[in-house]
């Protein structure tokens, strides 16, 4: 699934098409691992103004607006809920970190002193923890948003563009930054590897593992090519349509 400034697109056996009717900007989406069918999304109506926060429960062919977030309609640029608590969701609008903990009817402004997120990752293991990918490097929560730390010093001060967690192994992470551009880490994010690859002036906005087939990884970049790996991020392959 690929969501778009114009709609969710899907990439499959017959190539890329786009999925149900809508056509508005998904600027925040993701997926509940537990009910694969279940989406959640926010970002700009294809008429204007703000979404605030959605949910479909048929695999993103219709949407239902669930809450206006707080100080909204709200804009989520990033979105992501707990794989181990379908409840628990977190939102990032306007500088500030909203979470939910009843599905996104209800949400509060976190007081994290969090600047510039570009995305946000919850645990794929523990509830309590979430990541964010910032202007400043790579940081973490223990407890669910309130309190942040560097989880890399590797990261420290770079700027992680795009990060991601392996489902079936929170220890593997990928990342893309302006200090070390594609790297592994196998620590839980504490040191870093650099992966070869053939971007060249391209670089990665959103990195994705399967969560039926962590081997099987995808990645978009800012011109909006796709990329397959097959061995878990180690090797690319640039998908042509």
């Amino acid at each position: 699934y690929i969501a778009t400034h114009e709609g969710l697109l899907v990439l499959g056996d017959k190539g890329l098409y786009r999925l149900g009717e809508s056509q508005d900007d998904l600027m925040g989406f993701t997926i509940d691992l537990k009910d694969p069918k279940t989406f959640y999304s926010s970002g700009h109506p294809s008429r204007g103004g703000n979404i605030g926060f959605q949910k479909s429960t048929d695999g993103g062919a219709s949407w239902k607006k669930i809450s206006d977030g707080m100080d909204g309609p709200v804009d989520f640029h990033s979105l992501a809920v707990s794989s181990q608590n379908s409840t628990l969701i977190y939102g990032w609008y306007h500088g500030a970190l909203q979470r939910s903990t009843d599905g996104g009817e209800n949400w509060s402004v976190l007081e994290t002193g969090l600047k510039d997120v570009i995305g946000l990752n919850a645990s794929s293991s523990d509830e309590n923890t979430l990541y964010a990918a910032s202007m400043s490097g790579l940081l973490v929560s223990k407890d669910q948003g309130e309190t942040w730390s560097v989880l890399s010093e590797d990261l420290s001060g770079s700027i992680v563009v795009a990060f991601a967690v392996d489902p079936s192994d929170p220890s593997r992470m990928l990342s893309f930054s302006d200090r070390l551009g594609l790297a592994e880490s196998k620590d839980s994010g504490i040191s870093w590897t650099q992966v070869p690859n053939s971007f060249e002036t391209d670089y990665p906005t959103f990195i994705s593992f399967s969560p039926t087939d962590t081997s099987l990884v995808h990645l978009i970049t800012k011109e909006n090519a796709l990329y397959k790996s097959t061995n878990g991020g180690e090797t690319w392959s640039k998908l042509n349509f």
